[in-house]
């Protein structure tokens, strides 16, 4: 007599999530009439005597501190969703700046102080002609390509072998601090061919339009809020993805995703590798917008302060680490005017805080209050 077996039951998967809530959207449909009308309004339209006006000055600060932003949320791809903690984004970041710069520089032409094709420091240095990695710095294309290659590449080739040597936690943040620092002093040397200790700067024109005009500051700081939006909802995406599963499944128990089939090198790489991007596409917006790159971006303790940025505002939160680069760089900006021998100690205090009282950060503490309502 043949017994009845009982129905197969399949496994539910979780119904995919909407990119962003109905406030979500209002928040960055906000945002982005903020960055594309409002700001330039303000500062192209808007009298210099009125109170609505925004000052130039303005302009160059928002638009450097939404580059930081980028590399805020980078920092929480990797940090807060995958559970790596580096301390060297700074390289990164200056990788994509220096591309950048070397383009800038090849766009100066003989307006420089010596009147050379060459850039102003090979003339004093008594260079006789451009070293081989310059060959295609007068091309915009090319320099494009560069920004997102060579961090990339960097980024993989070093991934590769750190996370084959299965190498993490403080181990791993110690040795991309240790890379940043020995590319920092690479680059203070005259023979590289970067400009040494004064790297470059005096740009004049970008793609054709001048650096120094409203308009072309303007349009950077544009270009700067979209990349910064573009980037904020292709995180989102991402994260929401059995790709973004499975790294917040790395965070937190890598060796059982290694029992249930999955390799977590290929992930820990790709989210690597797209970060170190991330960052080289901010340092190519940063350097026009402030008109200077040297070694000191590599600095270990600017790769310190995209992490302090991302804990500030909570990590795995994706819009904390962007609201981080703008309250710690908002009152670096006001403390090194009002208070500059304190501005450090504040620094530290913010971060040791954090760690013990808002270890989810601002995002976190609002989450908390909004619950308790």
């Amino acid at each position: 007599m043949q017994r009845d077996l009982p129905p197969t039951v399949g496994v539910v998967l979780p119904a995919p999530r909407p990119l962003l809530s109905k406030s979500g959207w209002t928040g960055f449909l906000v945002a982005l009439v903020l960055v594309c009308a409002v700001a330039p309004v303000l500062n192209l339209v808007v009298p210099e005597g009125s109170v609505f006006h925004m000052s130039d000055y303005a302009v160059a600060l928002v638009g450097k501190i939404m580059c930081y932003a980028i590399c805020a949320l980078a920092m929480d791809l990797i940090w807060g969703y995958t559970g790596i903690l580096s301390l060297g984004h700074g390289l990164f970041f200056a990788l994509g700046g220096y591309a950048m710069g070397m383009y800038l520089m090849r766009q100066i032409g003989r307006e420089g102080h010596y009147k050379s094709d060459l850039p102003d420091f090979m003339v004093f240095l008594d260079w006789k002609a451009l070293p081989w990695h310059w060959t295609f710095s007068d091309s915009f294309l090319a320099t494009a390509l560069f920004i997102v290659a060579v961090p990339g590449v960097v980024a993989f080739v070093f991934g590769y072998f750190a996370f084959r040597s299965r190498i993490k936690g403080v181990y791993f943040s110690i040795i991309t601090q240790a890379m940043t620092y020995a590319a920092m002093l690479l680059f203070f040397r005259n023979e590289t061919g970067f400009g040494g200790n004064n790297g470059f700067t005096d740009f004049k024109r970008i793609v054709g339009f001048t650096i120094a005009t409203p308009s072309t500051r303007m349009a950077l700081f544009v270009i700067t809020g979209l990349t910064l939006l573009g980037f904020f909802l292709m995180a989102r995406w991402l994260v929401g993805s059995k790709f973004g599963r499975v790294l917040q499944a790395i965070r937190d128990a890598e060796s059982r995703v290694m029992f249930s089939g999955y390799n977590p090198i290929g992930y820990k790489l790709a989210i690597w590798t797209l970060s170190a991007v991330m960052c080289g596409v901010a340092g190519a917006l940063y350097v026009p917008q402030v008109g200077i790159i040297n070694p000191s971006e590599m600095s270990p303790a600017n790769s310190i302060e995209i992490a302090i940025w991302a804990a500030v505002g909570g990590r795995a939160t994706l819009v904390g680490p962007i609201l981080g680069a703008f309250i710690v760089n908002g009152a670096k900006s006001w403390l090194t005017v009002t208070a500059p021998e304190f501005w450090l100690y504040f620094l530290g205090a913010l971060f040791i805080a954090v760690t013990l009282f808002l270890p989810n950060g601002v995002v976190g503490l609002a989450r908390q209050v909004w619950r308790k309502k």
